[in-house]
């Protein structure tokens, strides 16, 4: 079976989703850099590149139903932020827009009967459970902390460490 042109188009605009994702994270990192908190912008940086594999796995899936990737534009993210806690709550932000779009992916597979791009969403689904949850968790942590002081430091090391997962 043949992904249908609406379910191509879908697939294609979450590749910019992703694209876009992975840029926000890029310049978040930028902006830690900035900061002196290496261990922040090294955390982003992983999560750069967990976006960019995550487009890449749309791109592949796209090829493999014998569709067309189309590569769109997008725009350039913001580069300018408040606080860490700003850069995490919005990054939590953009983790629960991009759960919303998986979501909508996944009822338009189920209505139109898509059953290879059902089981392909799953991944994304369970997925996107983690980065909510481990986006949240450092929020919580930055509001704990007051962001600053020894705690920051400390956060900052703990961030240090992260690994990327795919």
């Amino acid at each position: 079976m043949t992904l249908s042109q609406t379910l191509q188009d879908a697939l294609n605009d979450q590749i910019k989703y992703e694209l876009a994702s992975a840029h926000l994270y890029l310049s978040m990192a930028a902006y830690c850099e900035t900061l002196n908190l290496s261990g922040f912008a090294h955390w982003m940086r992983v999560q750069y590149q967990e976006e960019a594999a995550h487009a890449m796995k749309f791109f592949e899936f796209i090829n493999d139903r014998g569709g067309r990737v189309i590569i769109q534009g997008i725009a350039q993210p913001p580069t300018d932020f408040d606080s860490p806690l700003d850069v995490f709550q919005k990054a939590l932000e953009n983790e629960q827009a991009v759960t919303a779009l998986i979501n909508r992916l996944y009822e338009l597979a189920t209505r139109e009967n898509d059953y290879p791009t059902q089981v392909m969403l799953h991944w994304f689904i369970e997925e996107q459970v983690e980065e909510e949850k481990s986006a949240t968790e450092i929020v919580e942590l930055l509001k704990m902390t007051g962001g600053q002081g020894a705690a920051l430091i400390m956060l900052d090391r703990q961030l240090a460490v992260r690994r990327g997962e795919h």
